[in-house]
This record gives C-alpha cells, structure tokens and sequence, in this order.
C-alpha cells in the first residue's frame, strides 16, 4: 500500500510545502444495535459510516492502482510524485482500463478519483504541477493532466472537472483581494489542464459539456474559457461552439472581446466564417463603445471580396460615433478636459485607419459603396471619416476621394451640419488628421461649382474655431493667401470670402496672426471691385479691432492700411485712386458704425473726426473726375443703406447734397421757363412734366450739356448724386421722400421735339447731335433713378408714414415715368443709330467675380465715333444680307421659317432670346415686317423715320453696362396696371411698359442662369443691378409677380387672336398724359407687342425653371407652376398616371403647367414659329425640372414616391414629335440625328458625355425613345415621298427630269437614316432596340416596294441613282436578317413575333430587285444580288451558311 510504501536508503530533501499530508478516513467500528426506534436523522447518521466505509475502499482501490503504475499520491511535503517516464505510466493506464476484463478497475478508479477530489486541498494538489520520483521541485505536468491524456477515462475526468469547475465560481481574483496567481485559482487550474491536450476522445460530447458550464460561468472565468477555446477544443466542432458564443453573445455583449479572439483563432470553413461575420455585425448597436475598436478590425480582417460591401454597408449603417456632441456638450468638454468618449471614438479611428491600411480592396469597395448611394438620408458622419482615413492613406486615392467629396456636396448629401459633428468640438480627436482636413478644404475653395466652395468657407471656418493653436490658425491663413494669389477669379473670391469671415468672427484672435495675411494687400492691382471691398473690409476691421486692444499689432495694421489708401487716392492713375476710395470708405464705414463701436466718449468722437477728414480728402481728390466721384457716392450709398452710421457722417453727408438744387435744377415761373435762350443753336423745350403748372423746378439737362462741352460735365454725376440725395432723406425722415418728391413730377429741360424728325435732325450740326444724344442719355438715367428711388415708397408696408393718397399719386407718376423711359430710350437708340457716339459712364460696372460664363468684366471701351459707326454698318448690312436671303428662303413653299431656332434647339439650354428678341421679322405678323423693314431702311433714307416702341433697342444694348441700373423693387410696377373691363384687354396700353420690365428681369435672370454653351454677347451688356442680392432673394422679391406675369400673357394673347390694331390711340393718349411729345413717325405695333410679351414670359418661366436652385426652394417653384395653371384641367394629362396626383401636389402642378404650355404651344404655331419654338422650349424645360424634382424627391424619400409614377417618356416624345415636325427640313434633321446625334448618345457612359450632343432628354433612359420616334418620322416621310411617286405617275408625260432627280434624292436621304438606325443595333444590345429595328425596317420596305414600278421607267436615265440606293438599302436589310437569325436562336419572344412580315417583305424586296436588274438587262450589275446569308452582327459567317452555292454572293 502506499501508505505503507518505504523511502528508498537514498533520502529526499526536506522540502516546506504548504500542503499537510492529508489523512484518509479509516473505517469505524459499526455500532450495537439498540432495540429503540429510529427516526429519519438516526437512519442517515447510521448510514454516513456506511458511505464513508465504501469511499475510502474507493479511495484505496484509486490509490493501489496509481501506486501500481508507480505514482505517489500522498506526499507529505507536496503534490504528488510521478515516475521519471511519465509515458509509460500512461501506457500503463491505458493497457489497465482498456482491458474488456478490467472494466470494474476502470469505474472503481473513476470512482476512487471522484471521492478524493471531494476535498478542495487533494483538488488542489492533484492539480499542481508534480515531482518525478519524488526528487526536486515540482517541475513536470500534473496528475490530472497525464490521466487527461488516458484515452479509457478522459471523458469522464473531463466530465468531473467540468462539473466540479461551478463550486469554484465565487473565488474572483479582480475583486477578491488576493493573489491572481494560476497555482492559488481552482478554476483557472482546471480551465487550464483543458488546453493544448493531445487528442480528445470525444470531442462532441466536451464541447457540448464545456458549452453548458460556460453558460453559467461568471463573467471573469468566461473571458477566459471562451479566448482559450480554440487551445481547448481546436478545429472541431466549431458549429457547436459559433453557436453557442453567439447565445451567449445576445445575452451578454460584454464578452465580445473574448469571443472576437476566439473567433480568429478558430479554423473556420467559408460558410461558418460568413455566419461569424453576420455575428459580428449584429453586435454593433449593441456592443459598448470601449469593444467597438476590436469589433471593426475583427470585421475588416474577416472581409473578403464576397462579404466586403456588406461588412461597409453595415458598419455605414449602425456605426455611432464622432458627431453625437451638440454645443453644450462641446462647452463640457472644453471646461472638462479630455473625455472618455474621445478617447473611444480616437480608438475607433485608429482601428479604422490601420484597418484600412492593411487591406487596400477595403478603401475601393468603401468608395465604390459610397459612390452607388443616392439618397441623402442614407449619408452619414461616418462617411466623412471614412473619406478623411482614405484620403490619408497615399496620393493614389487622393483624387478619388476629392471627387466624391465634391460630389457629395453639391448634390446635397453631404452638408455643413455633418462637418460641424466631425471637427466642432473633437480638437484632440481631428489632431491627427488637421492636415487632410485642411488640404481638403483647399480642393473645395479651388473647384468651379459654387456649392462646393461654400462648403470648403465652412470648412475653413469651422477648422480655424477648433484649432486655437498659434501653428495651425498660420497654416489656415497661409492656405487662403495662396487662394488669393492664385489669380482665378472665383478661387480669389471665395478665399476672400472666407477671410471676411473669420475677421468678423474672430477680429482680436486675428490681430497677432495679421502678418501671416498682409501679403494679400500685393495683390490689390489684380482684384475686381468686389474684391477690393472684401481685401480693405478685412484689414478695415482688423485695424479697428487692434486699435481697441492697444497694442503694438494695432497702430502697425492701422498705419499701414492708412498709408496705402492714402497714396491710391492721391494717385492721378485712375485705377489706383478707384481703389483708394474703396478701401477709404471701407474704413470709414467702420470707423464710424455705430454698432460695432466698442470705445465711447472721446474715442468716438475720435472715430468721427477721422473719418471725417477721410472723406473730404477723398472727395477733394475726385472732384474733377465723375467716374471716381460716381463711385464715391455709390460707396457712400452703400454704405449708408447696410451700416448704422453716426449722425456727424450723416450730417457731413446730407450738408453736401444740399448743393444739389444749385447744380442740376432751375426754378420755373407758373411751370414755364423765365428765359428761353439757344443752347449750342438748339431750342429747348420743357418735356414730361407731372405737375403742370404748379412744378416750381425743372431738370436743367440742355444748358449743362451744352456747357460740358467746353468744361467737364455735373451731369455725369447726376444720378448717383440723386441717389445719395434720396438715401439721405430716407434716413432722415424715417424712410419717407416727401421732402423731395417735387424732382418726380418734374418737367425735363431737353431739345425741342422738332429735332427728332427726319429733316429737324438732318438739319443739325455734328456738335448739336452729339447735345441732342446726350441730352436723352442722361434724360434717360435720370428716369431710371427716379424709378430706383420712388418705387420703394409704394411697395406694400414698407412705410407706414406713407398715405394711401400720396401712394396713388405716386403709383400714376411712376406709370407715367416708365412711359417716359421708354420714350426716351426709343429716340436715343434711334439717334444713336444714325450718329454712332460712345456714352459717358454713368455707373461703374462691378465684376461679378464668381465663376459664371454668362458674365464678363467689364471693359472700358473709348472707340473712336469712326469706328462704333463702321462696326455699327458692317453689322447692319450682314444683318440685310441675312434677312433677304431669308426672305427667299421662305418663298420656296410659302412656310415661315427660321434657321436660328435649329440652332438653338441643338445647343439645348441655349434659348432663343439670348440673342436680341424678335430679331427675325419673317416670323413677326405682316405688320411688324412692315415697321421692322421700315426701321432698317431708316439709316439710309433718313426721311422717314418710323420707330418701334416695342423694339429691343439693339444699338443701346452694345452700351448698356454704363446705364444706371433698375432694381428689383422696380418690377412692383407690374402690380400696378390700372386696366378695367373696357374695349380690349390692354385699355391703359400698359404691356409696353410690362414688356420693358420683362426684358430687364431676363437680364437679371441671366445673371443667375447656368452657364450655357453659347457665348452672348447680350452678357457683356447691362450690369443687373443685383452686386448685394442672391438668387433666393431675387426669386424672393418677384414671387408676387408670377400671377401678373400670367394676367399679361392672356391679354397678349387675347390681342393676338383678335388679329386687328384696334384700339391704337390707347398708347397715344397715354403717352400725352405722361408728357411726351407727340412725334408722328413713333409708332407702336400691338401685334408686335404682343408678340414679344408672349415671347419674354414663355422666356422667363423657361428660365426661372433651369435655374439650379428653383427644386430646393418648394415655395418658390410652387407658386411659378401655380400661375402657370389651365383654366380647365383636362382628364387627358393624368392617362397613364398610377395614381392620379392629388390636386395641390408638386406633380399635379407639374403635370398644370405642362397642360398650359401645350396649349400655348398649338395656339402658337399659327402665329409663329419663333413663338412655338419658345413654347417648346418652355415644354423641354418642364420636363428637365420634372426629372430634377424627381431625383432630390428620390434623395429624400423611397421611390415607391407618387413622382415615380410620372411618364417623363410621352412629354420626351411629344416634344421630339414637335420639334421634328416644325423643323426646316425634316429630312436634313433625321439625317442629322441618325448619322451624328445618336451615336454619340448610344457611346456615352458619364453625364459629361450626355451632354456632349447638346440634347439634355437624349440619355440611356431615353434612347428607346428617341429611336421609335426617328424611325416613326423617317416612315412618315417615305409614305408621303410614295404618295408623290404616286402622283407623278399618273402624270408621266408632264414629269421633269430634275423632278424624278429629286425624287430620288430624298428616297436615299430617307434609305440612310434606315440605315444608320439599323447599324446601330450593332453596338446596341437592347432587345427592344433590336426589336424595333426589325418592326419599322419591315415596314420601311414594304412601303418602299411599291416605288418599284417608278425605278423601273426611270432606270435608264438615273441608273447609277437607283442602284446605289438600292445597294444602300439592302445594308439594313443585311443587318434585319442577322437581328431575325439572332432572335431566333436565343428565343426572344419580342422579336420573333415581328419576324415573319418582315422576312415576307424583304424576300419581296429580294425578287423585285432581280425583275428590276433582269428587264433593264443590267448583266454587269448581276453579282451583287443573291441569298441571304446567316451572318452575326459582327459580318462573320455562321456556320449553318457554309452549305451555300459557292455562286451566290454576299448580300
């Protein structure tokens, strides 16, 4: 026995173990019986002895049969000792257990072992590492492990320790205070002993048990056991174990980690790692943010080609991270320091970006991902992080990366509220990525669409209000000082725009960084004028803020702004001193604001005074100069309308316009001159007086012109000082011009009437001419201003000191001035006309420094009389040539006709009015011929002056840009036509008046029109007059005009139905009511009129409509579409429509408007083209906007959407259908159209290419489309040239030889579109393409036998024209055949259904053919007429074709 073994002689070392010998229970004694009863407690207590006999038999046997394989359980001095070869003591077991004969030996061990372990100490010390032969430390494997390694009875120790493992579970070494080593941990000793074994016996059944006692492990030892896993169980039965790890990972996300690296480690076959995958996903939402870093790289190195798009997807989808801050929480941050959550979202990062480091394929597919997303609810903050880590990771993507990111921004998906949660609040998180975030915001300020550079403003705004860091604020100015001296336009704008920003932000942080941007004041001699105002507003409010601080800074910034303006403004260079003033009043408007005045008392006044003596030396210095003098007072307009400015600067201000009544006005006795002297030989005469009698002053225009001539001319300066005088007034009297309202209805001091007929202006000298010219010119901007000015006295609750009687009044003097404008400007353009004269500036035109074709910088032009008056001749007499030849043109068949439009159809966003409206005269009523023929003569005859009121005034158009402009308050005239129910719709004969301002809002909407591919010259034209207003508020102040708009198209049209010139004396009487002289040869067209009202609203709308901005502003596109309503909504719009939009709906609207313009299109083409083709115009306009809403509608909901349900394809037809048949020549079109325009839409593949062929509703998804619709034109035209073949043939005797010529001519025009259309199914895979190829080309051919009969009479003579155009057909038929072969072969149902007609046809087509060649004898041509082969659609011969006669030829 054991017990009882001897030492050998050889003694051990005493060893200090920590562990007693245990002691074995030794059997006592059974008790004497007694005769008492026993009760239940007696009964378990006479039956312990008995359990306590069997367990230490038990326990004996285990301890004989280990002594036997030469193992000592019972060490005294610790675990037990193993033989030196501790192989065959296993082998020894084994053979033992094993044994069939020995099966009680192996439950009696198993038993033994179990009683024994009951003790936690003999557990324990059977756990421990053992000695070998009881000699030295401890230092081989256990006693459990070599049994574990005993195949007969590894289960079931496995089995005992498992369930032994639960009495252990409440010993944590984390919060238990003890030791954590693995010697003093039960349950980690046992965990451990399961690790790295040799082999598993039953490795289903462990995995099953060890499953279960994980379940209930507590979290610490579960950790544990589950990130050993794969050293316990290996690669088997991993379904068992994924399984159950995702059980327990839906009850507890806490051991993600463990299970994460468990996972890895796991061997896993492709259909259990996709499941591991799906596992990991779900745990995103659910996870704590501290195991988010772990989870993503487990999932990105898990990512292969098949699941990476769904790994992106989902971490896009349910990732939360960077960005849930809003400013409280950002203000916590700053007042708290680091935060937890910053740490975790830079761990996420981290993992993001290592991540994407190591796999390459993973930054593709995630820009892939990114780019196939559309709806902007679908992009998320994360997005941006993805974009920034990208972006980090080399130069290759990095172009990439920019392009989506431009992408993204300018179709709304990514916004500045996005950024603001990426950078606004996280400085110690977007450190590291400063950089890329800046050199991103660098790429946006430098691209052309302005969306895109908006963005990169914010960005730079919002990176330099985290980063308060001295290095990163230079790098930020460095970044925009390089903008600025880029020398682009619209880059140089932008940056500025950016430094007007930060400046009125962050003034007192910018004032020690002021060096780093000084260099920005090199590049002034560069800027535009709008840039100068930004450059001198920047240093302006930076000099002010320093100057409040009191520093060093300060006095340098100030002194040296002072000193650069003050040597511009001395300078005799006009360009330097225009910059000087700028940037003077651009000081002065800060000195002097009374809102951002942060120093009062006495450094107020200080303010005051210098500002002061800033302005008069400024004045002082371009007093003898009006251009700089008109920019002097504009600037002070300007600034006094957008800045609360001190009264002594208004005082100042309002002392020298007093001098205004001395300069340009003269006092009138009971409304008539005191003294009529002769101006220069000329007669004056008071004209357009208001007031009549009572008008105590009059414009004195004739006497200082007269006198300019000599000296330099007041008058140049009139308007703008007008417009200084009115402001002032404004402000004085709380918005009210009553103080000088007598200047409106005052009379104008000019030439007498006389000099403006035929032999009165012959009669003139050169000198007086240029007086008369002049007079009107500044007449004319005299009106204007006046309208500026009084316009806003009537606009509704403006002001509330104004009366409802003054307001009338005002309204009827403002009607009458508009007429007066357009009397003036009538007699100038006329005048100018026969003597050509270069105007004097009256306003300085302001580059609209933002990238946009349609505008060009102004250019100072001093051409000589001599040459305006040259350029002006060769131009009119191109013009004559053009129009006689059109005018013969149209003789041919009687049709109106207008090349231009074709023209402007090709260029699709190129409208018709771009150019001068109502430039071509045929396609005018009889009458406007009349009066415009009339009009061209008149530089000739000079006897005869007829001039057009209505006319676009052509000559004044090349000068407009020195003209004051009108302001968008003018157009509130629109609101105040005074017409009633009378004799006709135009009683008051406003719409002259409406058709002036309706050309003045198309150059307006030019200027915010999207640049077209045409260059107009109109764009060098008129400043608009919109240098402080933005689209939106433009769109904004004309709203309530909409519904006049469509009032006044009715009475156009209404006029134009009536065909007659009722009513003429209306425009008569109404213009001497307002003053004008009455002058025979001026006359004004109703129909002519009408005409270009309908023209410029249809204009308008098509314009307001391609505006990029009109579908994000609801409001605004709601009530355009809403004045644009039928009377009557027709049933037959909605058909097709699944369902039926409700009535108030964007699409109802949509579908309203369409309606409308359709009708207008039908009442138009029997007035004229030019109209119709504006309407179709209108047509394709409302369409393209319909497919624009439709796509942000798309963006922000599903497409299920009721917007989906709109057939853009009928109105894409209907249009097509239009323009075709109204065309020059449809043949010509088709042939254009077949052969060159669908081509190159057929080869597109980007948006760039779609446009390329100048036809926006040409794409992929209408190509079906405009293909069925050619081939159904091109059929139409050879059914109409049959008809006509017919025709001749029942008259043969009379046919011409250049008849039968012509005939045949358009016979090949029409074969070769057949032709075109056909090949194209060649590069074409569409079935329906195909399809339709093989429909109409049966048809085409069936209508073309039966021209048969004709070919034949006239073959002899046009032999070679017959024959070609046969040899040309039967090339479609060629490709017809292989579609048919084809279709058959793959069993397209959509084909063979229309093959068996065709084939009949062109077998037909086959023998007539051979009947023609055979009767005309044409033996030579024989060889190219034979059987059809089996060809693909490549020309390769297939194989069921290689049984032919070797004498049959190709086809």
């Amino acid at each position: 026995m054991v017990l009882h073994h001897q030492l050998s002689p050889r003694k051990r070392p005493a060893i200090n173990h920590p562990f007693a010998p245990p002691k074995i229970p030794k059997p006592k004694p059974k008790p004497t019986p007694t005769p008492t009863p026993t009760t239940t407690n007696e009964a378990d207590q006479s039956q312990r002895p008995q359990n306590d006999v069997a367990e230490a038999t038990a326990i004996d046997k285990m301890l004989s049969l280990l002594a036997d394989a030469g193992c000592t359980l019972f060490h005294p001095s610790g675990p037990p000792c193993l033989p030196s070869n501790p192989h065959n003591f296993r082998r020894h077991l084994h053979r033992l257990f094993s044994s069939s004969s020995n099966a009680s030996l192996r439950s009696a061990f198993l038993s033994g072992f179990s009683f024994y372990v009951h003790s936690s100490q003999n557990l324990h010390r059977v756990l421990l590492p053992s000695n070998r032969d009881g000699l030295g430390p401890a230092t081989c494997e256990s006693l459990v492990r070599h049994l574990l390694l005993v195949p007969p009875i590894q289960l079931d120790l496995q089995n005992m320790l498992l369930e032994k493992l639960p009495e252990y579970f409440d010993i944590n070494p984390e919060y238990s205070g003890r030791s954590s080593s693995l010697d003093e941990d039960v349950a980690r000793l046992i965990v451990n002993h399961f690790r790295w074994l040799d082999f598993l016996v039953d490795s289903y059944a462990f995995t099953n048990k060890l499953m279960q006692v994980l379940s209930i492990c507590p979290l610490h030892l579960k950790k544990e056991i589950i990130g050993s896993l794969p050293e316990i169980i290996g690669d088997q039965n991993n379904k068992t174990v994924v399984d159950s790890l995702e059980k327990m990972l839906q009850e507890d996300s806490a051991i993600i980690v463990s299970v994460l690296d468990s996972l890895s480690n796991l061997n896993l076959d492709d259909q259990l790692q996709e499941q591991v995958v799906t596992i990991s996903l779900s745990c995103i939402r659910t996870i704590d943010a501290e195991h988010m870093p772990y989870l993503l790289r487990f999932l990105f190195l898990s990512a292969t080609p098949t699941n990476v798009r769904r790994i992106i997807s989902q971490i896009r989808e349910q990732l939360k991270f960077v960005g849930v801050s809003s400013s409280r929480t950002v203000q916590h941050r700053k007042l708290k320091g680091k935060s937890t959550l910053g740490n975790t979202n830079a761990s996420i990062l981290d993992a993001l970006r290592s991540s994407l480091r190591f796999k390459n394929m993973l930054c593709q597919e995630i820009l892939k991902e990114l780019k196939c997303i559309e709806r902007i609810r679908d992009h998320k903050v994360i997005d941006i992080w993805l974009l920034m880590l990208i972006y980090m990771n080399g130069e290759s993507l990095q172009k990439s990366v920019e392009k989506i990111f431009k992408k993204k921004i300018i179709e709304g998906c990514i916004h500045e509220a996005m950024v603001d949660q990426c950078i606004g609040g996280n400085m110690e998180l977007v450190q590291d990525y400063f950089p890329s975030f800046l050199s991103l915001s660098e790429y946006l300020l430098a691209c052309k669409e302005q969306k895109a550079r908006d963005f990169g403003i914010h960005m730079y705004s919002i990176l330099f209000e985290e980063f308060v860091d001295t290095y990163s604020r230079q790098e930020i100015l460095g970044a925009l000082v390089t903008h600025v001296g880029s020398g682009i336009s619209f880059e140089v704008t932008s940056a500025l725009d950016t430094m007007v920003l930060l400046v009125s932000k962050y003034a007192h942080e910018l004032v020690p960084l002021s060096s780093h941007i000084n260099g920005v004041l090199d590049y002034l001699e560069g800027f535009s004028v709008e840039n100068l105002h930004k450059v001198y507003e920047v240093f302006s409010n930076l000099a002010i803020s320093a100057r409040s601080s009191a520093n060093f800074f300060g006095s340098s910034i100030a002194n040296e702004l002072l000193m650069i303006v003050r040597k511009q403004v001395t300078s005799p260079d006009l360009k330097y001193k225009k910059m000087g003033l700028i940037g003077t009043l651009k000081i002065v408007s800060c000195l002097v604001d009374a809102n951002i005045s942060t120093c009062p008392g006495p450094s107020q006044q200080a303010n005051s005074a210098e500002a002061l003596e800033l302005l008069k030396t400024s004045l002082d210095s371009c007093k003898q100069f009006p251009i700089p003098l008109i920019l002097f007072y504009d600037e002070l307009v300007t600034m006094l309308d957008c800045r609360t400015v001190q009264p002594a600067i208004v005082d100042w201000i309002g002392k020298h316009v007093g001098e205004f009544e001395s300069m340009f006005l003269s006092d009138l006795e009971g409304g008539q001159l005191s003294v009529k002297d002769l101006h220069c030989g000329l007669e004056g005469e008071l004209m357009m007086n208001l007031d009549g009698d009572i008008s105590p002053i009059c414009l004195n225009i004739l006497p200082l012109v007269s006198s300019s001539l000599q000296s330099s001319s007041n008058l140049q300066i009139l308007p703008a000082n007008f417009v200084l005088l009115s402001t002032i007034e404004r402000l004085a009297n709380q918005g009210s011009l009553g103080g000088i309202d007598a200047l409106l209805g005052c009379p104008l001091h000019l030439p007498s009437s006389k000099y403006f007929s035929g032999d009165g202006w012959q009669s003139l000298t050169g000198k007086q001419k240029h007086v008369v010219c002049l007079s009107l010119y500044y007449a004319t901007n005299w009106i204007r201003e006046l309208l500026n000015a009084f316009c806003t006295q009537v606009v509704d609750g403006r002001f509330a000191c104004t009366t409802q009687a003054i307001r009338e009044e005002t309204i009827v003097k403002l009607l009458k001035r508009l007429r007066n404008l357009l009397f003036l400007e009538s007699l100038l353009n006329n005048s100018l006309k026969q003597y050509p004269l270069s105007l004097p500036e009256l306003h300085l035109h302001v580059e609209h420094s933002g990238f946009h074709p349609n505008l060009v910088g102004h250019v100072e032009k001093k051409n000589e009389h001599k040459k305006t008056y040259e350029s002006f001749s060769s131009n009119n007499k191109r013009k004559d040539r053009k129009t006689s030849k059109a005018s013969k043109d149209s003789g041919i068949d009687g049709k109106l006709r207008q090349p231009t439009i074709l023209d402007v159809l090709k260029k699709a966003g190129v409208t018709t009015s771009q150019g001068t409206p109502n430039d071509d005269s045929s396609a005018l009523s009889p009458k406007c011929r009349t009066s415009e023929s009339a009009d061209q003569h008149t530089y000739d005859t000079n006897k005869h002056i007829l001039l057009e009121v209505s006319a676009v005034f052509k000559v004044l158009e090349t000068q407009r840009s020195k003209f004051r402009p009108l302001l968008v308050d003018c157009f509130s005239i629109f609101t105040f036509s005074t017409n009633q129910d009378s004799c006709c719709p135009d009683p008051a004969a406003e719409l002259p008046l409406h058709l002036y301002l309706l050309r003045d809002i198309r150059y307006k909407l030019d200027f915010f029109s999207p640049p077209s591919k045409a260059f107009s010259a109109r764009h060098l034209g008129s400043p608009p007059g919109l240098s402080r207003v933005t689209l939106s508020q433009f769109l904004a102040k004309i709203k309530p005009l909409f519904l006049t708009f469509k009032k006044h198209f009715n009475a156009a049209v209404s006029i134009l139905k009536e065909g007659n010139e009722n009513c003429e004396e209306h425009w008569k009487v109404q213009s001497a009511s307002a003053g004008n002289p009455d002058i025979p040869n001026l006359v004004l067209s109703r129909s002519s009129v009408c005409t270009s009202v309908f023209n410029e609203i249809l204009h308008c709308f098509n314009m307001m409509l391609r505006l990029a901005d009109i579908n994000l502003d609801k409001p605004i596109l709601t009530g355009l579409l809403e004045a644009f309503q039928p009377i009557k909504m027709q049933d037959s719009i909605f058909s097709g429509l699944q369902p039926i939009p409700l009535h108030g709906t964007i699409e109802y609207l949509y579908c309203g408007a369409y309606s409308f313009v359709e009708d207008v299109l039908d009442l138009a083409c029997s007035f004229s083209f030019m109209l119709a083709s504006e309407a179709l115009l209108t047509l394709e306009s409302i369409v393209t906007s319909i497919l624009k809403f439709n796509d942000k509608l798309m963006e922000g909901n599903d497409r299920s959407t009721s917007m989906g349900s709109i057939e853009a394809g009928e109105i894409v037809q209907r249009i097509l259908q239009i323009y075709l048949g109204n065309s020059e020549s449809t043949s010509d079109l088709l042939h254009e159209l077949a052969f060159s325009i669908l081509p190159q839409a057929q080869s597109s593949k980007t948006t760039e290419e779609d446009d390329c062929h100048g036809f926006p509703t040409l794409c992929p998804a209408t190509f079906n489309i405009w293909y069925r619709v050619l081939h159904e034109e091109n059929l139409a035209i050879l059914n109409k040239l049959v008809k006509e073949v017919v025709h001749s043939e029942k008259s043969r005797a009379g046919v011409q030889l250049d008849t039968v010529e012509e005939l045949l001519i358009k016979l090949q025009k029409s074969a070769n579109v057949l032709v075109s259309l056909v090949n194209m199914c060649r590069t074409q895979d569409k079935v329906a393409v195909h399809a339709m190829a093989v429909k109409y080309g049966g048809k085409f051919v069936d209508s073309f036998l039966k021209v048969f009969d004709f070919l034949q009479i006239h073959f002899q003579m046009h032999n070679e024209l017959i024959i070609q155009l046969v040899k040309e057909l039967q090339k479609a038929t060629r490709t017809i055949q292989t579609l048919c072969s084809e279709a058959k072969g793959l069993k397209q149902t959509v084909i063979t259904s229309k093959i068996p007609s065709t084939k009949r046809s062109m077998e037909r087509f086959l023998f007539r053919v051979k009947a023609l060649l055979h009767t005309s004898r044409v033996n030579a041509l024989s060889g190219w007429v034979c059987n059809l082969k089996h060809k693909d659609l490549m020309g390769q011969v297939e194989q069921s074709a290689g049984d032919a006669s070797e004498e049959d030829r190709e086809l």
